[in-house]
């Protein structure tokens, strides 16, 4: 659709999206679970299969002219199982939340023990935080980081003894390390658990082959397709295993009934008719994934987090565990006076979008908080490295120092995100 015709139809709507491009073309956006998805991955979404109704799987749909969305979802199973390494995989997956939600339904029962990384310890509201339907529906336990912020395992072992869940979560959303998946792995079968590995976050750096899959290890893995994936905001649910026929779902939940269980339980047991035009985004996005070049762009992610917590630690910045590992940091501003809240404001002045978080044994609550999350995905997508990360360092550093400052540097960001244009073709 032209603009033109898009401006006439809604002059309203069409100029706030402008609005979005201009501010996402002269900011920095440092947000680690957003990224810039490809042109192509953008038109996939907004095409012409966003109109078809197709609930069901490929080749047993409860609506006809299904032929060209099966092999659409075709291609996205089977890219995500190459990239994953995992022999199924469910693509309807409306976003994160509701793929864990579904493992959720498929391994476990309302009531039932559950695991996850405590929220303040850099963990989801899914895994099991007090006002998430994880801890409404199922019984919420928690395990944290150290005083060094890095999960111990032989803690985490010792809960799940006294806890005996039936399913233990890993993954968060704020800890700039890497798992042992096999670690927790080990500790789920030792006490009878199942194993959701949440990989939202990391799950480029795993297609990539830079960090080891949790297939083999997790009894079910769940990602946004979003992140460091760098597709459209939907999400995928793999594990290993031939489901039987979807319709008629096994008797008993076991390791081999597994995918059964999980198709069921993302259709029809949470879902209706799957957004074709995501799951067309993410067939593109895994199928960029694929490619040697998503490889170089997923080890510069991890150069350009290094080279940027290097540089906010020489500017005088206290980071959660002292550096990082992936994608992501996050500030610590315990010694501060002023909060997460208050410095995720004072970087939107300066034209840079971050976001506060919790941080371990944060003492305020979770709309203030004491931390600030950053990352570098949608950086590197633009084509910044090290030395840009470095010069983004400084002025992270800068406003720390005095938040009062973040104006004053306004036009350098401009200046730097100016040098490298996004989606010049809009």
């Amino acid at each position: 659709m032209k603009k033109t015709h898009w401006k006439k139809s809604d002059g309203k709507v069409f100029s706030a999206i402008e609005g979005e491009l201009k501010r996402q073309r002269e900011g920095l956006e440092m947000i680690p679970s957003e990224n810039y998805p490809s042109l192509a991955v953008m038109r996939a979404c907004g095409s012409v299969v966003m109109n078809k109704y197709s609930e069901g799987y490929p080749g047993k749909r409860y609506y006809g002219g299904a032929e060209f969305v099966d092999r659409i979802e075709n291609l996205a199973i089977e890219r995500a199982k190459k990239l994953f390494g995992t022999s199924h995989a469910n693509v309807q997956g409306y976003s994160g939340s509701p793929a864990n939600m579904a493992a959720y339904f498929a391994l476990a029962e309302p009531g039932d023990k559950i695991l996850g990384l405590h929220l303040f310890s850099g963990g989801h509201l899914t895994h099991g935080w007090k006002v998430n339907f994880s801890a409404k529906f199922y019984s919420a336990n928690s395990y944290s980081v150290g005083e060094d912020g890095l999960v111990n395992y032989d803690s985490l072992e010792k809960v799940a003894k006294e806890v005996r869940p039936k399913i233990i979560f890993s993954g968060s959303t704020a800890y700039p390390r890497i798992w042992d998946y096999k670690r927790v792995g080990e500790i789920a079968r030792s006490v009878g658990a199942y194993y959701v590995s949440d990989i939202s976050h990391e799950a480029g750096l795993v297609a990539a082959k830079l960090i080891e899959s949790p297939a083999g290890h997790a009894d079910v893995i769940t990602t946004t397709s979003h992140k460091t994936l760098r597709g459209p905001r939907g999400a995928i649910i793999l594990c290993n295993g031939n489901p039987s026929e979807p319709l008629k779902p096994p008797k008993e939940k076991t390791r081999e009934n597994i995918p059964t269980l999980i198709d069921r339980a993302v259709f029809p047991g949470l879902q209706g008719g799957p957004h074709n035009n995501t799951t067309a985004g993410i067939a593109v996005a895994l199928g960029e994934a694929l490619r040697p070049d998503f490889k170089r762009y997923a080890r510069q992610i991890v150069r350009n987090s290094k080279a940027l917590a290097g540089t906010l630690i020489d500017g005088g910045l206290d980071l959660v565990t002292g550096g990082t590992d992936n994608h992501l940091m996050l500030i610590d501003l315990r010694k501060k006076e002023f909060s997460g809240k208050d410095f995720e404001n004072a970087l939107e002045v300066a034209g840079i979008t971050a976001n506060k978080n919790t941080v371990p044994g944060d003492a305020r609550p979770p709309y203030v908080t004491s931390g600030v999350r950053l990352g570098t995905p949608a950086l590197t997508t633009r084509g910044m490295r090290e030395k840009e990360m470095e010069e983004i360092g400084e002025i992270i550093s800068e406003i720390g120092k005095n938040p009062s400052r973040a104006r004053a540097q306004r036009e350098r960001v401009r200046k730097l995100a100016g040098k490298f244009p996004l989606y010049p073709e809009l």
